[in-house]
């Protein structure tokens, strides 16, 4: 890739996987966008848990593909986590590893059940509903 193309794919890789970690917590909050979050959510736990039988436990393919980017512009030393890579990039304060898994995987988990419990509360209203 050429320098402007890395830089490109840099950016889209901020916004999109930044707006895709929101959205993982927060969609199942608006009522048109609970399908969506909860197919959102079962891939980020399928990346999590089926990729990583093979990659390693947690892994996501879009911090792996940024990593590379960031490689690739010459960036050193970045954490294996993502939200902990956002953290230090936003305050420069690099959390402890064990910390941030522990919040991401306990938020994950709150935002999943929550999106099942809407989404399974919504079938029912909609077949008491037919």
């Amino acid at each position: 890739m050429m320098d402007l193309e890395l830089h490109i794919a840099n950016v889209f890789f901020y916004v999109f996987h930044t707006v895709l970690i929101f959205f993982n917590l927060f969609g199942w909050l608006h009522p048109r966008m609970r399908k969506l979050n909860l197919i959102s959510l079962l891939i980020t736990f399928g990346s999590w848990l089926l990729l990583g039988f093979w990659k390693g436990w947690g892994y996501c393919f879009l911090t792996d593909w940024h990593y590379q980017v960031l490689q690739s512009l010459g960036e050193r030393n970045i954490p294996s986590s993502y939200i902990a890579f956002l953290v230090e990039k936003l305050t420069g304060w690099l959390p402890n590893a064990q910390m941030v898994d522990l919040f991401t995987v306990g938020f994950a988990l709150l935002a999943l059940l929550c999106s099942l419990w809407v989404n399974t509360r919504n079938a029912k209203r909609n077949k008491r509903a037919a």
